[in-house]
């Protein structure tokens, strides 16, 4: 049911995977409307059927509801841990286990296309979103009840499914040329600002410790060498100091 885009981080490059983990993303949506199922997909068994009778107009109302800062609550058929055990093993087993709220922020939901009970979205949210919950809360509001009927990811970050490849175009590719089309390790870090230091500055990060450096934030920085050659992340402070935070291993 789930397709789309998947970075994969090789190498250096999972130094910085968690702003993959931590980005926005974009997915399209295909949200079946008077079904409900367990799992809140259409892997789950059909748990009520109820007539649709809302209109177009009345589903764009709806829909504008959910942007902007909500709340959801996880679904049981999750990865999300209870007591050292995944969720969906409880779910398994009928167990239902009471869980928190979430905030999370659905930026846009964008109303694609409309084929009877059928409904396609893409909707922008940020890291945590569970879609699935998000169709059955839309079919909750709309009174008929929903399940997602299926889900493609189209952007993590500034990463777009247009640019990937797929496995088969993967494979078709000689061993020796697949590096080339490797994205370099800073791609990953493209919301960063970026300075570029000194050889005395570089040297002094290589070997860990900090410079001077005037910041009114704390925020993160890419690092690059006089050269353009990227160093990796540091981390500034308010007392004027800059300090390496993660390096990456061929510049040591």
């Amino acid at each position: 049911m789930a397709s789309g885009l998947l970075p994969i981080c090789l190498g250096e490059a999972t130094k910085f995977s968690h702003r993959l983990l931590n980005a926005n993303k974009t997915y399209i949506a295909t949200i079946q409307f008077g079904v409900t199922t367990t799992t809140g997909d259409q892997e789950g068994e059909v748990i009520s059927e109820k007539q649709v009778v809302f209109n177009e107009v009345q589903l764009k109302e709806t829909l504008q509801k959910f942007i902007g800062d909500i709340t959801q609550v996880p679904p049981m058929y999750s990865a999300l841990k209870f007591e050292g055990k995944p969720l969906y093993e409880y779910a398994r087993k009928g167990i239902e286990i009471e869980r928190k709220s979430r905030q999370i922020t659905i930026y846009d939901i964008k109303l694609i296309k409309v084929e009877g009970s059928v409904t396609t979205l893409e909707v922008s949210c940020s890291k945590g979103t569970y879609i699935r919950t998000l169709a059955e809360d839309i079919g909750q509001a709309l009174g008929c009840g929903a399940h997602l009927k299926g889900l493609e990811r189209t952007q993590t970050g500034n990463f777009q499914l247009s640019d990937a490849l797929s496995i088969e175009a993967l494979e078709a590719i000689a061993v020796a040329s697949r590096e080339k089309i490797l994205l370099p390790i800073d791609a990953l870090l493209e919301g960063l600002s970026s300075i570029e230091l000194t050889s005395t500055e570089t040297e002094a990060i290589k070997k860990g410790q900090s410079i001077d450096f005037i910041s009114k934030n704390e925020e993160e920085l890419r690092l690059y060498s006089a050269s353009g050659k990227f160093l990796g992340v540091g981390q500034p402070d308010l007392q004027g100091h800059l300090l390496p935070k993660r390096l990456i291993a061929n510049i040591l």
